[in-house]
């Protein structure tokens, strides 16, 4: 099981790194093993725990992007009401374009889970994926130097995304869905499928951000009834311990990435990534 002391380090790692992109699940695996922890990583109470976590950076989301949600809440009511929707409509097209964004990690999410629970246990798959991230966020930075980014207003911002296609959306969600492996990073790659489709570095992290929201929100819901069960009452207290740890480290997380992505690069996290990455699979070959 998880101690408390667990709980908290393993939640306010939790919420830093799920919107930094450099992969929350693959610390959530690497550090436990790192620190000689005796944590089953592929047993479904560990899986209820990141779900928690999870939770908590999905609310943290809601409430930070609220007013934008609000619109977007709206403009999906407007579209559903004159079953249309209406092109000029930015807050509509963006309501949908994040509905269909989330339908491929859904699927692939319930197909494979079983299958990629092996990957959970194993701090030499995670740090092998980390490597991997690393290049992907180098080859999205590459993407990023062909795309003006000047500081924009939200309004602008949620007009440029709005006009993504219905293939784009696609296309990122099912991106992102390289999440599903430890090391692999969401934000990241779905910010990289945001600069593939054309949106510059600012407005592929604000839709990264938006489209985790209903990701995590999803899966939290799918999954969180387990913590009710009576075989996870010795979790409980730890469990709620990681998520509001989880939540605090989100907010910062957040905060710091919206301004940061203005006008900064993803050049440090793909360093971070490939130099943690080897680091971790020489110390775990040699162990």
């Amino acid at each position: 099981m998880i101690s408390i002391f667990q709980a908290v380090i393993i939640g306010l790692i939790q919420g830093l790194t799920e919107l930094f992109p450099i992969s929350s699940l693959g610390h959530s695996v690497i550090v436990p093993q790192l620190f000689g922890w005796n944590i089953h990583q592929n047993d479904s109470y560990f899986l209820t725990f990141l779900v928690a976590t999870h939770l908590a950076t999905a609310l943290v989301l809601l409430f930070f992007f609220g007013r934008e949600w609000l619109k977007i809440l709206k403009g999906l009511g407007r579209s559903l009401a004159n079953k249309y929707i209406d092109p000029k409509d930015t807050y509509a097209k963006l309501g949908w374009l994040l509905v269909i964004g989330t339908i491929p990690a859904g699927i692939l999410g319930l197909l494979f889970e079983q299958s990629l629970r092996g990957f959970f246990a194993s701090a030499h798959y995670a740090a092998g994926f980390l490597i991997l991230n690393g290049f992907i966020l180098l080859a999205a930075e590459k993407l990023r130097k062909r795309r003006e980014n000047k500081p924009e207003s939200e309004g602008q911002s949620d007009a440029n995304i709005a006009k993504l296609s219905w293939r784009h959306a696609v296309g990122i969600g099912t991106i992102q869905s390289a999440a599903l492996f430890p090391g692999i990073s969401r934000s990241g790659s779905s910010m990289a499928g945001g600069l593939l489709a054309g949106l510059n570095n600012e407005d592929a992290a604000r839709f990264s951000f938006l489209l985790a929201t209903p990701v995590i929100g999803a899966a939290a819901v799918l999954k969180l009834p387990s913590l009710f069960t009576s075989s996870m009452a010795p979790m409980r207290t730890a469990i709620i311990v990681g998520a509001l740890c989880s939540a605090v480290t989100a907010y910062i997380s957040v905060r710091f990435l919206v301004k940061y992505f203005q006008t900064k690069t993803l050049t440090p996290f793909a360093i971070y990534c490939l130099l943690a990455g080897i680091s971790f699979s020489v110390y775990f070959l040699v162990k």
